[in-house]
């Protein structure tokens, strides 16, 4: 893949099936925007939380590569992707970009996988945005979120396989590229299963280690860069340790899922 190269004991639980186990490989295995400047978050708080990650993408890109991003994101609390007009945030200046988005990433509700009601909703949705921003001259990215962990009351041990079915058949059914998020939490559980990538008041919205892992989980899957070694670590609010473990975990995870 590359070119370069509970929460606590609720969260073990999470962890049974390994990911090679899988019968659902992604068909797109490569970037589809070759290191893409212009880039468009689209979600909701599983974004915005611990300073937004598209502000630690955007930091780590530039520290990893020689691109000169702009980057926006667009969240709404709770949202599901149809309560976002990206016909208006697409639109070349309309939010300060001026020239069409090379890549938009798509974070759909928590629980889209998690009922045929909103798998077909979400879908609608992935559809209608692919048209538009490949119309555009754009690619769009399927972000697949962690699953909920205790004391979340939809926790469930089979969710992490749901989220994985369901966005790797997203991905291959428009062509689309799926950022792994939900098994790199699942693979730093299973290495660390008392790191907190989750609040431990709702097992659901990521912490800063949580966000950080998603970022360097994004950016290995849509630059192609290892992000081993990456100096970007917050200004020093992610400690060396932390850093470096969860740019390993993103960057093994990042392999296994593109390598199956």
């Amino acid at each position: 893949m590359f070119r370069k190269t509970l929460i606590r004991a609720a969260a073990i639980a999470v962890l049974a099936t390994p990911l090679a186990a899988q019968d659902v490989a992604p068909e797109i295995t490569q970037p589809q925007a070759e290191n893409p400047a212009r880039v468009l978050l689209v979600g909701n708080s599983y974004l915005y939380y611990n300073d937004s990650l598209h502000n630690h993408l955007r930091r780590m890109v530039m520290a990893g590569t020689e691109v000169e991003p702009q980057y926006k994101s667009a969240t709404i609390g709770g949202a599901r992707l149809d309560h976002h007009n990206l016909d208006w945030l697409t639109g070349p200046g309309q939010i300060g970009v001026d020239e069409p988005f090379e890549l938009v990433l798509l974070q759909g509700h928590s629980n889209a996988a998690l009922s045929e009601k909103n798998q077909k909703r979400y879908m609608d949705a992935v559809v209608k945005a692919k048209e538009l921003v490949e119309g555009r001259g754009g690619k769009i990215a399927l972000y697949m979120p962690h699953a909920y962990v205790a004391p979340h009351n939809s926790a469930d041990p089979e969710n992490i396989r749901a989220n994985e079915r369901f966005y790797t058949e997203a991905g291959n059914e428009i062509d689309a590229i799926v950022i792994p998020v939900a098994l790199a939490f699942e693979e730093a559980y299973k290495r660390r299963p008392d790191m907190a990538l989750q609040q431990d008041y709702d097992g659901s919205h990521p912490t800063l280690l949580g966000t950080f892992l998603a970022a360097a989980t994004a950016y290995a899957t849509l630059y192609g860069a290892d992000p081993v070694g990456n100096e970007y670590d917050y200004f020093g609010r992610v400690s060396a340790e932390d850093a470096a473990f969860l740019q390993e975990v993103a960057r093994d995870t990042v392999n296994a899922y593109f390598g199956r």
